[in-house]
């Protein structure tokens, strides 16, 4: 949702002209971008907690840490995602090559950052493979807090590294 709902959106709106129209306008591109990344936010956030809420009541799921600690993982995962998919929709010329792009980069974030499976014993080289993707620190920091009740020192390095992912793709797209 987070790439595709920014990404493949914004160059929809470039190939129609709207940019262009709103280029004659006082609002600023980074007025429209922040706007963009609010609203992808927003709708990410309530679909999340719907989701974390029905597993909480149906599933009698816990959390084992803190739900503080828990959001900004999630947030910043957030971020960094839809940063990724503005950096795919700053270069891209086309909704066919964006779309191809974003799906080119899920596929392989889907299967290395452990959403469906373990990497324990994978080789070497794609662990480290993983680890250039945000989804594989978010899922590493929401599991260390959920299951093993982490507090912030244990998720640090997760936090840093969504952190520092959303910066570089911002600045790359920008």
């Amino acid at each position: 949702s987070a790439l595709f709902g920014v990404g493949y959106v914004v160059v929809r709106y470039r190939k129609n002209g709207v940019l262009k129209r709103m280029s004659v306008t006082p609002l600023k591109p980074y007025e429209f971008l922040t706007s963009q990344i609010i609203s992808r936010m927003f709708i990410i956030i309530v679909a999340t907690s719907f989701v974390y809420t029905g597993c909480a009541v149906l599933y009698d799921f816990k959390c084992a840490g803190s739900y503080f600690n828990l959001a900004l993982v999630f947030i910043l995962g957030a971020f960094s995602m839809i940063s990724m998919g503005l950096l795919v929709a700053c270069r891209s010329s086309s909704e066919e090559f964006a779309s191809g792009l974003l799906n080119f980069l899920t596929w392989p974030m889907m299967f290395l950052s452990e959403v469906w499976f373990s990497l324990e014993g994978s080789t070497p080289w794609v662990k480290k493979v993983a680890m250039i993707f945000p989804l594989t620190h978010m899922i590493t920091g929401a599991r260390k807090i959920m299951n093993d009740g982490a507090g912030f020192a244990e998720i640090r390095v997760q936090v840093f590294f969504l952190f520092a992912m959303s910066a570089v793709f911002l600045t790359i797209g920008s």
